[in-house]
């Protein structure tokens, strides 16, 4: 009898990995399959079970290229918009799992909240359930913020999983009651936009224009935790990891070098953070209107 493994932190880890020019370092096409089959070679070996992918551009595919075999990924998929026609986005969900050389998925989740709050909603969500009834996928969600209402639409379609913009600068979700409301339905949360743009990790001329404002308030975050010698990275992972009604935390990492860093910043101490006063303004705020804050992993 295997004995069984002792839980680790990095269970709650789901791997997006980032094929776009401004973080994936450029290179031929073969050391950049090379690249990637390290990349989901050091995840395979740090016990990270869950792949991300959206079908964007080419990244599907590759990840099909360059998977381990055996594969011991669970891996999600995102619908396109509803907008190109209910028939398209079914043809578009079994057309990834081909492109992902998989015969079936993990979990298919709506790329965007308001395709299913719009007239066409019930119609794709049936679409899913069906690819779900026929195995293609084993559980359905949608991808959310706050704004969106989450539980409300939870309520309505009875997903498996929402995955929804969580982090350490924007604890709205938690503050809100939202995660708590999934929870009391039965839902798992996936946590995205875990690292909230790099917003943590770039100093204020970096900072995108929209975000200027804020730029004293991530001051102050920052320099809080080099008081309590704690890294951006250890406290946004630490943050998410430590919300118990969050199942997976999904971060997007580019390299092997990348996720190396993450499994080791999971791995570290929780630290001892008041994590309220961490956050970019109170979590307590209206959400009827739109504030960019974080954007999906």
């Amino acid at each position: 009898m295997i004995p069984s493994r002792s839980p680790s932190p990095v269970d709650k880890l789901a791997l997006a990995v980032v094929h776009q020019p401004d973080r994936a370092i450029p290179a031929p096409a073969g050391a950049r399959e090379e690249s990637l089959r390290l990349l989901l070679q050091t995840a395979a070996d740090s016990g990270v079970a869950r792949v991300a992918t959206k079908p964007d551009g080419d990244g599907e595919r590759w990840l099909g290229q360059a998977w381990p075999f055996p594969s011991p990924f669970q891996v999600s998929v995102r619908t396109v918009p509803v907008s190109d026609g209910v028939d398209r986005v079914e043809a578009r969900a079994r057309r990834s799992l081909e492109r992902l050389g998989l015969p079936r998925g993990d979990l298919l989740l709506v790329s965007s909240a308001g395709d299913l709050a719009g007239a066409e909603g019930r119609a794709l969500w049936d679409r899913l359930l069906a690819l779900k009834d026929r195995g293609l996928y084993r559980r359905i969600g949608f991808c959310a913020t706050v704004e969106d209402g989450p539980a409300l639409l939870a309520r309505r379609f009875q997903p498996d999983v929402v995955q929804l913009r969580c982090n350490l600068l924007d604890q709205r979700a938690q503050h809100s009651g939202v995660l708590s409301e999934l929870a009391a339905l039965d839902v798992a949360v996936h946590a995205s936009s875990v690292f909230a743009d790099g917003l943590l990790f770039i100093g204020a001329e970096a900072l995108p224009p929209e975000m200027h404002r804020h730029a004293p308030t991530l001051s102050r975050i920052r320099r809080r935790l080099a008081e309590a010698r704690v890294d951006p990275m250890q406290a946004t992972l630490a943050y998410a990891m430590g919300l118990p009604e969050v199942s997976a935390v999904v971060a997007s990492i580019a390299s092997a070098a990348e996720l190396r860093a993450v499994v080791a910043a999971a791995h570290a101490p929780t630290p001892a953070l008041d994590w309220a006063s961490l956050q970019l303004e109170p979590a307590t705020t209206a959400v009827a209107g739109p504030r960019r804050v974080s954007s999906a992993a």
